[in-house]
């Protein structure tokens, strides 16, 4: 099988082989995290990806069954593990594998790959520029779930074996966002753009913390309880109510897997909307396939294939319409698109051992920098670019790739960063 998702996607996997590789694996995600290519709890699929048979995977596909999203939808698609090479040579490499949704069958253009009635989603509320206010309400549900509370509404009960596959709070999944990064790795951006826009991220969130959640758990320690601590003992309890940095994760899982959905035609409305199974598959820039669909009661939601698709092969989207640059990845998702299938596939055409590649979601800020547009909505004044390009100015791209080589950067964040920049001052030295 040939993956055709990109070095990226939404959740770092583990090897067992650790060799040295001048790209990190920091920006290897793949959906709810990834395992070892052993164990009993797969079978290979006949593309050559391998289904996930483990315990929380089959209670999530009992979940999609239960609530009417998974009686066909599993007959076509289901979790799956894929094989993928990274590092600049088959001496240098590191396999990991990759968690995302795999085809059970062919699938023909034009048929649905996945349909998810609008009332198995979780809804939270019309679309806005502050994750922070939809993160509450997450972070309530998902408290609720995580720690029993005997009043969780039936419904939000349900979404538990849906909850349990989520990335985890402070998992290598969210760690790979700025929005987790150490002041120093936030340096070696050399991106005050982004930096800025961090910072302001983060206090939002502290805002956000103080005026609703913590009020709201001082009242009531059931709304936001992270862990229910009682042993059992009169006067002993050890409950811990969720703190600003669970609302902070919260926030990434708003900014990284919740889908913008249209209302009902006459509403004129979006809404920030959670689609299970739909918010499992991985990322390419190229894909093919169409998501469609509204928001509104007896709505379907859907991933139609825009291609072909044989079986094993694995179900990708594209993230942020397909547009966006890595200065929003980074920020966003928590890791760094190294291109799309179409891009890559190129590249092993002409036999580039990756030294000279640069993927297009670097070339998409760069066109900011230097006033060429793009096909990025956001624009840069004069005053922006001259300053980001100051930034990049700091230390030089042979310095830089020195440093990579070097090895003496071992922090995930910092390694991160350092990419960051690095294909940025490729980006721009191809504009020259």
């Amino acid at each position: 099988l040939k993956v055709s998702t990109t070095e990226l996607s939404m959740a770092k996997s583990k090897t067992k082989k650790k060799k040295k590789a001048s790209s990190s694996s920091g920006g290897l995600k793949g959906f709810g995290g990834g395992s070892s290519s052993s164990g009993s709890n797969k079978s290979t699929a006949g593309g050559g990806g391998t289904i996930d048979r483990s315990p929380s995977a089959l209670k999530f596909y009992d979940y999609l069954q239960r609530n009417d999203g998974g009686g066909s939808n599993l007959k076509r698609v289901g979790l799956g593990y894929f094989p993928l090479q990274i590092g600049p040579s088959k001496e240098n490499d590191i396999i990991i594998q990759l968690r995302g949704v795999i085809a059970l069958r062919d699938i023909p253009k034009g048929e649905p790959i996945i349909e998810i009635p609008y009332e198995m989603a979780l809804d939270l509320g019309r679309e806005s520029a502050d994750p922070t206010l939809p993160a509450t309400s997450f972070l309530q549900k998902y408290c609720a779930w995580r720690s029993s509370s005997d009043s969780v509404p039936p419904g939000d009960k349900e979404r538990g074996d849906y909850f349990a596959m989520l990335p985890g709070y402070l998992s290598e999944d969210c760690l790979g966002s700025t929005d987790f990064f150490s002041e120093g790795a936030l340096d070696m951006l050399q991106s005050p753009g982004v930096v800025e826009e961090t910072k302001s991220r983060r206090e939002m969130v502290q805002a956000r913390y103080e005026r609703d959640v913590q009020p709201m758990a001082e009242m009531s320690s059931n709304l936001y309880r992270w862990e229910d601590g009682s042993n059992g003992k009169e006067g002993e309890d050890d409950t811990t109510i969720a703190t600003e940095s669970h609302l902070q994760w919260a926030s990434w899982i708003i900014t990284s897997r919740v889908l913008t959905v249209q209302g009902a035609p006459e509403s004129n409305t979006a809404n920030r909307v959670l689609i299970p199974l739909i918010d499992m598959c991985n990322h390419d820039r190229d894909s093919p396939h169409i998501l469609t669909g509204r928001a509104m009661p007896g709505g379907m939601l859907k991933v139609v294939a825009g291609a072909d698709i044989k079986t094993g092969d694995a179900v990708n989207i594209g993230y942020g319409g397909s547009v966006e640059g890595n200065d929003r990845f980074v920020q966003d998702y928590g890791f760094l698109d190294a291109g799309g299938s179409k891009e890559r596939g190129k590249k092993k055409k002409t036999g580039d051992d990756g030294g000279d590649f640069v993927a297009e979601a670097y070339k998409i800020v760069a066109r900011k920098l230097v006033g060429r547009g793009g096909r990025s909505i956001a624009r840069m004044s004069a005053a922006e670019q001259e300053r980001e390009l100051d930034a990049l100015g700091a230390t030089s791209l042979e310095d830089d790739e020195a440093l990579l080589a070097s090895g003496n950067v071992v922090k995930s964040d910092e390694r991160m960063s350092l990419e960051y920049r690095i294909g940025m001052k490729k980006a721009l030295a191809e504009m020259k």
